[in-house]
């Protein structure tokens, strides 16, 4: 039995990450938590994320939670969804810019398209640029559900593991060593997601 530590900041529906969780890893203990401590001992981490990145990065400060959070990175598998996905990068152009945790360069930029409807909210198709463990079982250009303002863009290509397209192709999932981190919702993704924390909890 393993445990997994959700970053629980004050933001968000985590509670539905939490539950997705349960189901795909019944035997294991998954725990919503801001502790240091809790995030430090367990054995994977999942930072989930709704809301703006400027009261996220504030939330993560008050409660002491960059520098974990960072070490994690290093040390386990970490899985970032939405948000999480867009703090690990330098910089946001979110609340009149915000810095963010800047574990992978690049930046986080607005839809600009009047064309396009801002949020970008609904199903949409991941095109698996690379392989990787975490889309094992889990066919190419599969809708998965998102809800987002903002996109990233890693200065190093090389980190791409997933393309969207929405007026524009944008990068919607990133793998670096123990990490992987998705622009969509897994956890309201049904079966695809579904099968993408299957992979993740039993990913070494």
């Amino acid at each position: 039995m393993q445990q997994i530590a959700i970053v629980d900041y004050g933001m968000g529906n985590v509670r539905s990450v939490q539950k997705a969780l349960e189901y795909v890893a019944p035997n294991d203990t998954c725990i919503l938590t801001k502790d240091p401590q809790v995030i430090r001992d367990a054995d994977r981490v999942v930072f989930p994320g709704q809301g703006a990145m400027g009261s996220c990065m504030s939330a993560l400060e008050l409660n002491s939670l960059i520098d974990e959070i960072k070490l994690s990175f290093k040390s386990k598998p970490f899985l970032g969804i939405c948000l999480g996905l867009q703090l690990l990068f330098d910089y946001s152009e979110e609340n009149q810019g915000t810095k963010g945790l800047s574990i992978v360069p690049g930046t986080v930029e607005k839809f600009k398209s009047n064309e396009l409807k801002i949020p970008h909210m609904g199903w949409n198709n991941v095109d698996q640029v690379k392989e990787h463990p975490l889309w094992h079982n889990i066919d190419n250009n599969s809708r998965f559900y998102s809800v987002h303002s903002y996109f990233v863009k890693p200065i190093d290509s090389n980190c791409i593991v997933g393309t969207t397209n929405y007026g524009h192709t944008f990068t919607s999932a990133i793998a670096i060593d123990k990490v992987f981190a998705v622009q969509f919702h897994p956890e309201k993704s049904q079966s695809d997601g579904l099968q993408l924390l299957t992979n993740f909890v039993s990913w070494s």
